[in-house]
């Protein structure tokens, strides 16, 4: 059986916790959703989020005469 756990680690007791169980070879895997190429609802990835600002800057240089 697999269960899915989220757990906030800036909390001292949960940075014990991770870091036991970090020791352990085989049972226990640790997802990184950063290295994953599915982009979380409400977040975008760093190649748009610099597309975007690109945009804005290039617009809002264009709206008040600057450059």
């Amino acid at each position: 059986m697999i269960h899915t756990v989220h757990l906030d680690d800036c909390y001292v007791d949960v940075r014990n916790l991770l870091s036991e169980l970090h020791h352990y070879k085989q049972g226990v895997c640790f997802e990184n959703t950063v290295t994953e190429s599915v982009v979380p609802e409400g977040y975008m990835t760093g190649k748009e989020f610099r597309k975007r600002a690109f945009v804005k800057v290039n617009t809002f240089c264009d709206k008040h005469g600057i450059l």
